[in-house]
């Protein structure tokens, strides 16, 4: 075979190539394949969202028996409830760093899948988990805040500077918008499956 037919054979096996590759790339993204790591991703943050969700309505829960126990002058088993909030509090805060893990899989995956408009709506999905740890990040700062000025006083010290009741309609203020943000990665990723499908 001469030099000037092989290279022929090499232009007309990578046109076709390509163009196979082209084709099957629109149509993989119309039948909505998506990337593995996405998927994956997707379901791990989702479970870890939900589990933030859990812990801060849990932790609002508790702030209210705090208030009962400290007005009905319990001070140990307010004491002892602070105590596990604190504990808890850290458990939310390694939820947030595994949520922005998935996250960030999810982001770098982004580009694989076909269709625009899925995309879009992944991305918005991304956007509002960014949002929720953001403010998880406020919510954590109040409630560290908070345990401590309430630690410091069913010791006997008194608190250094912070208002009870304003670092409390903080933190409800900080879990409403969580639970907000991850409503709305949620129908975010019904409006993704919704193209996908």
């Amino acid at each position: 075979m001469s030099r000037r037919t092989r290279w022929l054979v090499f232009v007309i096996v990578f046109v076709f190539m390509a163009g196979g590759g082209y084709a099957a790339s629109l149509f993989l993204g119309r039948a909505g394949v998506i990337p593995k790591e996405f998927t994956d991703a997707r379901s791990q943050g989702a479970m870890i969202a939900q589990n933030i969700v859990d812990l801060s309505k849990q932790s609002t829960a508790d702030l209210a028996k705090v208030n009962d126990f400290d007005a009905k002058g319990d001070y140990t088993d307010a004491l002892t409830l602070t105590t596990n909030m604190i504990e808890q509090s850290q458990q939310i805060r390694d939820q947030a760093v595994q949520l922005s893990s998935q996250v960030e899989t999810m982001t770098r995956s982004l580009s694989n899948i076909g269709s625009l408009d899925a995309r879009q709506a992944a991305l918005e999905s991304i956007a509002s988990r960014l949002a929720l740890i953001s403010r998880l990040i406020n919510y954590s700062g109040y409630l560290g805040q908070l345990l401590d000025t309430l630690r410091s006083h069913f010791t006997g010290n008194p608190p250094q500077g912070h208002d009870v009741a304003t670092l409390i309609d903080q933190i409800n203020s900080e879990v409403n918008a969580i639970n907000n943000f991850n409503n709305q990665a949620t129908q975010s990723m019904m409006k993704f499956d919704k193209i996908t499908q």
